[in-house]
């Protein structure tokens, strides 16, 4: 159910906005390496898919390829390139950028139309006989007559795939903390930390370092090489594989474990993460450590939470300072605004004024941040008013505050 109405909604959302800008699915082909990044890492993800779903197909592994279908279709197209790439299809023109963004989802549909069709025929084929009848690119009559696509091997790119991997996997880490403590999005935090044991990590993490700060909405991030004195780690074995390895030892090393310092933890970590064993002396002899034979976990630090998946660790800084208070006040603000313009049917480029119901957080944050809320709603002035009785009430942390947009003509 959620593939089908994921994928369902993905398809409305390019169809609504291809009817609106008149897209020609006819037109010269952007040339991918003149896309930026984000098509080229979708396109890439995507011909990964054919190559995969393919062998599948020939290994009569149906149900690994649906898999893969899915998660590329839910976790990939929906959920990262049109969801960070909605502004190119608002508004403007169709300049070059944005032609390369509807050329992307476009193949991107018509690709799981394609590899998605011996699992769902008729879906498939309503979804394909839609696209096809805009850009008249098949002559076939059904999904089912066309052959399967092929992979290009010059628009993978592993290195990107990784790297964009890391960013949604580090996001999803930072913003499952903010849920652990009730912080919502829209509060700007001030910093998260990542340990870089591996070297890889950091180059990578630099790439995508803007969008991953964006998307959490923190101010900044720091790399550090040794977390000494600032994550606590803990180690545990993992006993059915070290078990077998070291049955009789298997009392001292739960032992010995447990009295590790935090430089031989982080220095087993270090091991692990470049593929090496590391060698425990203890007294009834040496014990070789290898990824599989333990489990690492990072303890929460004061005023930090932390996360740990796999070799990547992340620690956020929860403690909001008065600024940075001030600073999500504007931004619900701005949200709350810009709902009751879509509400009022505004056009996008309406410039407006603004009443709101006097509240003393409202206040303090718009001494600070009044312009920054001017800018991004289009008001010319925004007004506080004690016991504001017109406009609309609109939730308001645990209750509500009147707002009064008026349009100037």
């Amino acid at each position: 159910r959620k593939f089908f109405g994921t994928l369902y909604n993905t398809y409305s959302f390019f169809a609504l906005y291809a009817n609106v800008d008149g897209f020609d699915a006819k037109a010269a082909e952007v040339p991918v390496e003149n896309r930026p990044e984000i098509d080229r890492w979708i396109i890439s993800l995507m011909n990964s898919l054919i190559k995969d779903v393919k062998d599948c197909y020939e290994n009569y592994d149906v149900t690994t390829a649906g898999r893969m279908i899915q998660d590329f279709v839910c976790d990939h197209l929906s959920n990262w390139y049109v969801r960070l790439n909605r502004k190119r299809f608002w508004g403007g023109e169709m300049n070059e950028d944005k032609l390369a963004a509807y050329q992307t989802l476009y193949s991107a549909l018509e690709t799981v139309a394609l590899l998605a069709a011996p699992i769902a025929p008729f879906y498939m084929d309503r979804l394909f006989a839609d696209l096809n009848a805009v850009s008249g690119r098949h002559t076939e009559e059904s999904v089912h007559f066309v052959m399967m696509p092929s992979h290009e091997e010059k628009y993978i790119d592993k290195d990107l795939e990784e790297r964009m991997e890391l960013a949604q996997r580090s996001s999803s880490m930072v913003l499952a903390l903010r849920r652990k403590v009730n912080i919502k999005v829209r509060q700007p935090l001030a910093k998260m930390i990542i340990p870089v044991l591996d070297p890889k990590i950091e180059e990578q993490f630099e790439k995508i370092k803007s969008l991953v700060l964006g998307e959490v909405n923190v101010k900044e991030v720091e790399f550090i090489k040794d977390t000494t004195g600032l994550i606590t780690k803990k180690i545990k074995p993992v006993f059915k594989v070290l078990g077998k390895k070291y049955g009789k030892q298997m009392k001292e090393i739960v032992a010995a474990f447990g009295e590790l310092s935090q430089e031989i933890i982080s220095a087993i970590e270090a091991a692990g993460i470049a593929e090496q064993a590391y060698t425990l002396s203890l007294p009834s002899g040496d014990v070789v450590l290898e990824a599989a034979d333990y489990e690492i976990t990072s303890e929460d630090m004061p005023g930090w939470l932390v996360s740990t998946e796999g070799k990547l660790t992340v620690a956020l800084d929860v403690t909001i300072t008065d600024e940075l208070r001030k600073e999500g006040t504007a931004r619900e603000l701005i949200n709350r605004i810009q709902n009751l313009r879509k509400e009022c049917d505004f056009e996008v480029t309406d410039k407006i004024e603004v009443k709101i119901e006097a509240k003393e957080e409202v206040a303090d944050s718009l001494q600070m941040f009044r312009e920054y809320v001017c800018a991004q709603t289009l008001a010319l002035s925004i007004e506080l008013v004690e016991g504001l009785a017109d406009g609309k009430g609109v939730e308001w942390n645990e209750g509500t505050i009147n707002i009064d947009l008026k349009k100037i003509k």
